[in-house]
């Protein structure tokens, strides 16, 4: 099954997409986290991304695509995978057409943007393993470090107030408008992101008829 996952930031995708890839046995892949890898690495690739990344900007669609590209051709992905994180553009969207690629479902986690402006300043996430919490809704079972690695969990630079703001604004000016293509494919679900992070999970699983 090759799915897609949509929302806001901070809208739970992180946290949705594990225990999905979890129940169905294939991997998630956040272009969230390949950019952070190539950050971290300190790459030309990395200097130029880290750039747009701190200033809430979306990473050009040739350098986002490329990679997507190299990471869904990769053994693990043979049985399926979900998005997370991509396509956040039409064009994106009409890239991954093009690459070949059948998504099955396109599920979309609805969060009003003051709720998002409100749980940003708990998000945490490990820079080791990719792993995400929230030290009130989804909390780690030891604070400050991450269940799967054990690494110390941090509040990532993008997650401050102003940078939020503008991340919204980006998505819902550019990626918005990515729901509407898939709706008009009959993909399209949706599932209420305010609840308790355990009834969006059964929520979705419904949806997805999992």
């Amino acid at each position: 099954m090759k799915l897609i996952l949509f929302g806001a930031p901070g809208a739970g995708k992180g946290t949705q997409a594990s225990k999905i890839a979890d129940r169905l046995g294939v991997p998630t892949i956040s272009t969230g986290n390949i950019i952070r890898e190539a950050i971290a690495a300190g790459t030309e690739l990395g200097k130029k991304v880290k750039e747009y990344s701190n200033a809430g900007k979306l990473v050009p669609d040739e350098v986002v695509i490329g990679m997507l590209s190299e990471r869904i051709s990769r053994a693990d992905c043979a049985n399926g995978f979900i998005l997370d994180g991509f396509p956040r553009t039409i064009a994106q969207a009409e890239a991954l057409d093009a690459l070949g690629v059948e998504i099955e479902c396109a599920l979309s986690l609805e969060v009003p943007d003051e709720d998002i402006e409100r749980r940003m300043t708990g998000r945490r996430s490990c820079p080791a393993c990719g792993e995400t919490y929230h030290i009130i809704y989804n909390p780690p079972t030891s604070e400050g470090r991450c269940d799967k690695c054990s690494a110390e969990l941090i509040r990532r630079a993008d997650d401050a107030p102003e940078t939020v703001q503008a991340r919204l604004a980006v998505y819902h000016e550019q990626t918005e408008p990515v729901k509407a293509y898939y709706d008009a494919k009959g993909k399209l679900k949706t599932v209420d992101g305010r609840q308790a992070v355990e009834k969006v999970t059964e929520d979705a699983y419904a949806a997805l008829g999992i």
